[in-house]
């Protein structure tokens, strides 16, 4: 069963920049679409960016538009998420997500999730 291991977390003052990874632990590795998904203490889950595995399509939601974006590393099989800017309200546990078929990806309903790493921006 495929493990997805996020990091790249850390502390970063505001107007900084940085790059999560989320790895995936098996051989193979082909999911239909992936996702970065964020939680701030006492706020709800937030979707912060989707990518097609297959094409690399990407789309960034309302939280880091402008700021943010997605790569992917098919042959190393890591899903990236870059993000500059930085803000306060940025600060979060991200984790990223995975769905296996097309049902599955334009549903959001995300099947494998990563632990999370932890992000905190300071002033």
């Amino acid at each position: 069963q495929v493990r997805l291991v996020e990091s790249g977390g850390g502390l970063v003052q505001a107007g900084g920049s940085l790059r999560l990874s989320c790895a995936a632990s098996t051989r193979t590795f082909n999911p239909y679409g992936m996702s970065w998904f964020r939680q701030a203490p006492g706020k709800e889950r937030e979707q912060v960016g989707v990518i097609d595995w297959t094409n690399g399509g990407t789309w960034m939601l309302d939280p880091v538009r402008g700021r943010g974006s997605l790569s992917r590393n098919i042959d190393e099989k890591i899903l990236y998420l870059h993000l500059n800017d930085l803000r306060s309200e940025d600060t979060a546990v991200y984790y990223c997500a995975a769905a296996f078929n097309a049902e599955d990806y334009y549903s959001r309903r995300y099947t494998t999730w990563g632990q999370g790493t932890q992000v905190t921006v300071s002033p």
